[in-house]
């Protein structure tokens, strides 16, 4: 049965204030208490609510800073040299969205940063460069544009481009601040330099081809042993699967990075998707629990989100929060276009806090 969403209904808190109340609730603060009833109605939205804004960042206008910052400081004095992406409404934990970061880090040739951990899961998507490389627990991956790559929380990782390389940025992501929030993050550098365990791209070499796994190596961990999802195979099975399906009416053909032991997120905290639009399409909106940071790999076009249009072009970054209605356009007749995602659904879902629901005129209008 259907409940009318106002605070007139019995079970909504409807107190109003007397002087005696005042003085009662005065009473309650100086002993570090409250009454649940002048907050309830706060905590305990009808729907889910997000703090977040919709927000796109353009890379056009950013990327000449991200550059600058080489010139200013070094990856060793910086830690990291990353220009954040901040939300207008998450300045306070430095969140994009939700309770997910995002950046962009450039790294120039013959550059590196030290070994280091962290309790908070990280992933890169790579924007553009040449001879970039991650290391990860002692495997050496060589990165090359569009590939995504993970390191999961508490490995040892470092990055850098090879003498002879090309500039390269990335885009990262972390979950920052909801490690932050649980009040359970760390920090720590290797201890000298971080010795090579395997040879050069043993993961992506090991996992990655044709659905088949290795039989004689053994995997405990709770992430993906695959840390590089290569471009050139996530395309080609984007591709490949438009041919037999027709994809989802909001999200268009949409795939996820997964654990190849276990098909499921590539991390405990954060899972990844890519998502093909064809030409010209213009998807449904709905809107679900999970905060969403996109990257468009390939192609232009536009998002509506909460009503709000965002235009958006190859390495534009957006982001679409908790609850908030959305929908995709391919502003291309001939080309498809493809957005790069990552979300906090293996939170969510884990929580058992995913839900979802559909515009009900199918789509928004702008306002």
């Amino acid at each position: 049965m259907d409940t009318k969403h106002d605070d007139s209904v019995l079970g909504r808190a409807r107190v109003q204030d007397t002087p005696e109340l005042e003085a009662y609730y005065k009473e309650l603060k100086d002993l570090g208490a409250g009454a649940l009833w002048t907050v309830a109605n706060d905590i305990e939205p009808w729907e889910p609510r997000s703090s977040s804004v919709p927000m796109l960042w353009r890379y056009e206008d950013l990327r000449g800073l991200v550059l600058k910052s080489s010139d200013l400081v070094t990856p060793e004095q910086a830690g990291r040299r990353v220009v954040y992406l901040v939300n207008d409404k998450r300045r306070d934990v430095s969140a994009a969205v939700g309770w997910l970061y995002t950046g962009i880090q450039v790294t120039r040739p013959g550059e590196s940063t030290s070994a280091h951990r962290h309790r908070a899961s990280a992933l890169r998507f790579i924007m553009e460069g040449e001879l970039g490389y991650t290391v990860v627990d002692g495997n050496k991956i060589m990165l090359e544009v569009n590939d995504f790559v993970i390191t999961p929380n508490s490995t040892w990782h470092e990055h850098g481009v090879e003498e002879g390389g090309k500039t390269c940025i990335w885009q990262d992501g972390l979950d920052i601040p909801l490690v932050n929030a649980l009040e359970a993050n760390d920090y720590a550098v290797y201890d000298g330099k971080q010795p090579l365990i395997k040879p050069l791209n043993h993961s992506p070499l090991s996992y990655s081809g044709a659905g088949l796994i290795p039989a004689d190596n053994e995997w405990n961990k709770p992430y993906s042993p695959l840390f590089k999802y290569s471009w050139k195979q996530v395309y080609p099975a984007l591709l490949e699967a438009a041919k037999v399906n027709e994809g989802s009416e909001y999200d268009g053909v949409l795939m996820h990075y997964t654990n190849p032991l276990t098909g499921g997120h590539v991390m405990q905290t954060m899972g990844a998707s890519m998502q093909l639009l064809r030409p010209g399409q213009h998807t449904k909106a709905h809107k679900h629990t999970g905060s969403f940071v996109y990257q468009c790999a390939k192609g232009k076009g536009y998002s509506i989100i909460d009503g709000q249009r965002f235009d958006w072009k190859e390495r534009d970054i957006f982001c679409v929060p908790s609850w908030a209605y959305h929908e995709h356009v391919n502003l291309s007749d001939t080309e498809d276009a493809c957005l790069f995602s990552f979300n906090d659904l293996p939170v969510i879902t884990s929580l058992g806090l995913y839900q979802e629901k559909v515009h009900p005129d199918g789509y928004q209008q702008i306002k």
